[in-house]
């Protein structure tokens, strides 16, 4: 196995990732970057992104994270192609395996892993995925202005894009899978008062109807097996988000659903010289430019960490 030595290890590609390392690699950190199995992140799975600041016209979701890589990259940002598949943070500095067969000891890491959308597993619905289909509603509830659209979910997430997408569309159609919802009671509240949500109870998707974009869906009454057909433009799962967190569970603290728990306010985990920034300890906004600000988080944090780090040397 090869071995390296850095200052800084950013692990991820996203918004949050390249956002850490513009801010470390001007701090003279020298960054090394791996891209992970997603390189870009969850945003190379969309086609428009038109809510993050700067650009006016708005940018395909690729070229963006095209772009943040060349800024990275322009500061000497190492971006490399790679997965890293185990870390060992019971000491310091911290191991770090990538590809299970090289060996990096980094004085500070940063993770930027991010969260995957969890979707239903149909073919028609990955078919349909960017062209109608959505795990978003506030990245691209837009598109759908005056259209009618459907939720798939019954917890909070799915309560909150059907509330929203409310405001921007005649009718909205909630799916629930069964006769009750597992969303807060005042969340419950919203869905049931807002006129244009028709909440349908014992309600599971058989298919995403349309050929080049979502024309309607097939629903499933889950009690009587009956099928029908209901028109429909947009198709929103929410029914969650996977955080990609699993190699870091035996070193640092996790919620029950896997997002990584940072102090209050800041990047830093338990465990010295470790940050965590974007949608890997994000559960509530799971935005592209909240995840770019967490990026600088993490940065700035690790800065001052390695700072201190060497005023403890020189004083010793």
């Amino acid at each position: 196995m090869t071995q390296e030595n850095v200052k800084v290890l950013i692990i991820g590609s996203g918004p949050a990732g390249y956002t850490a390392a513009i801010y470390a690699s001007r701090a003279g950190l020298n960054p090394v970057l791996y891209t992970g199995g997603e390189p870009g992140g969850q945003l190379t799975t969309t086609n428009d992104v038109e809510n993050f600041p700067g650009y006016p016209d708005g940018v395909n979701g690729p070229q963006m994270m095209t772009d943040l890589q060349k800024q990275a990259e322009r500061f000497e940002t190492d971006v490399r192609f790679g997965m890293v598949t185990s870390v060992d943070f019971s000491g310091y500095p911290h191991k770090v395996i990538v590809d299970e067969k090289h060996e990096i000891t980094a004085e500070a890491v940063i993770i930027s892993t991010g969260a995957s959308a969890k979707y239903l597993g149909l073919d028609s619905e990955k078919r349909l995925l960017n062209v109608g289909v959505s795990a978003c509603a506030v990245c691209d509830g837009f598109f759908y202005r005056g259209k009618e659209v459907a939720v798939v979910g019954g917890g909070d997430t799915a309560a909150e894009e059907a509330t929203y997408l409310a405001n921007i569309c005649p009718k909205v159609y909630l799916l629930v899978r069964r006769d009750e919802m597992r969303a807060s009671k005042i969340m419950q509240q919203r869905v049931l008062n807002t006129p244009n949500i028709e909440v349908l109870w014992n309600t599971s998707t058989d298919e995403v109807l349309g050929k080049d974009e979502v024309e309607g869906m097939r629903v499933v009454d889950t009690v009587t097996g009956e099928k029908r057909d209901i028109p429909i433009s947009g198709f929103f799962v929410a029914i969650g988000h996977q955080p990609n967190t699993g190699i870091f569970k035996d070193y640092l603290e996790m919620d029950e659903a896997g997002y990584l728990i940072v102090e209050p306010g800041t990047s830093k985990t338990k465990v010295e010289g470790v940050f965590v920034t974007g949608d890997a300890a994000d559960r509530v906004y799971r935005q592209a430019v909240t995840a770019a600000g967490t990026g600088c988080m993490g940065a700035l944090d690790a800065e001052r960490f390695l700072a201190a780090k060497e005023f403890e040397s020189v004083e010793q």
